[in-house]
């Protein structure tokens, strides 16, 4: 081969190994995206929820003190 051409593919090589990294990049926004989505489901369940689950545990506190 010669020389352009072995220019050529190690330009190719490269562009195609940044294009992975890329995109796993990509996917890992994703995670990162759907991890947050889930801790804001979560904070907002405990905060409607919670002070019900606080009361529970009062009253089983309460009886066992009793």
């Amino acid at each position: 081969m010669d020389m352009l051409s072995t220019l050529y593919l190690r330009a190719t090589e490269f562009i195609a190994r940044k294009r992975e990294e890329a995109e796993e990049g990509q996917g890992m926004v994703e995670y990162a995206l759907i991890l947050v989505l889930i801790a804001i489901v979560v904070i907002v369940i405990l905060q409607v929820v919670g002070k019900q689950v606080n009361n529970v545990f009062s009253n089983i506190s309460n009886g066992l003190a009793s």
